[in-house]
């Protein structure tokens, strides 16, 4: 029994020295971010994105194509995301702090019946006048991915991937309007 012990301790004590002899093992300090913007990844290269349909308010099929010379700011969103809710008004309030000469926002929803679902729940929340776009068949999984919403990914003015990021980010920042001018 008492050799069972030592035994015991001994393997502890090599898997600990074993541990931190490889600095890969060791615990990383972790950045704690002071702000959303921090989770945005730029890519080091633009990325060509395929072109691919979706709907506009009217019901008219429309694509990315159509905003080329402007940054595009497309966020991909749903009613049932408690996340995605949360950054509307905020999306609300940056599309009226942009130039509509350099900046297209693009919040686009996912929901299964598009407009017709979607339009009572932003005038129950108070953004009836907020400008959606609807891909019902979530035909936009083909270039972005969807497993996870809220998403935002940012084209440059050549329609070319610049940005993204898979989560909520508060885009009432005092830093968001100068974040996406690096992207001009």
């Amino acid at each position: 029994m008492n050799k069972m012990i030592k035994l015991i301790m001994l393997g502890a004590l090599a898997v600990s020295f074993t541990a931190n002899a490889y600095p890969g093992m060791e615990k990383q300090q972790q950045h704690v971010s002071q702000s959303t913007l921090d989770k945005i990844n730029v890519l080091a290269q633009p990325f060509p994105i395929a072109h691919i349909g979706f709907n506009d308010a009217e019901g008219n099929e429309v694509d990315f194509e159509a905003h080329k010379g402007k940054v595009v700011i497309i966020n991909m969103w749903a009613t049932w995301c408690p996340p995605c809710v949360r950054e509307l008004p905020a999306l609300n309030r940056l599309e009226k702090t942009l130039s509509k000469d350099e900046y297209v926002l693009m919040p686009i929803s996912i929901d299964a019946e598009g407009k017709k679902q979607v339009s009572p729940f932003l005038d129950s929340i108070g953004l009836g006048a907020f400008t959606s776009y609807y891909d019902p068949r979530q035909n936009l999984r083909e270039v972005f991915p969807l497993d996870t919403i809220p998403a935002t990914f940012i084209l440059n003015k050549e329609g070319e991937l610049v940005a993204y990021v898979r989560t909520y980010v508060d885009w009432d920042d005092e830093n968001a309007v100068e974040f996406l001018r690096q992207f001009q």
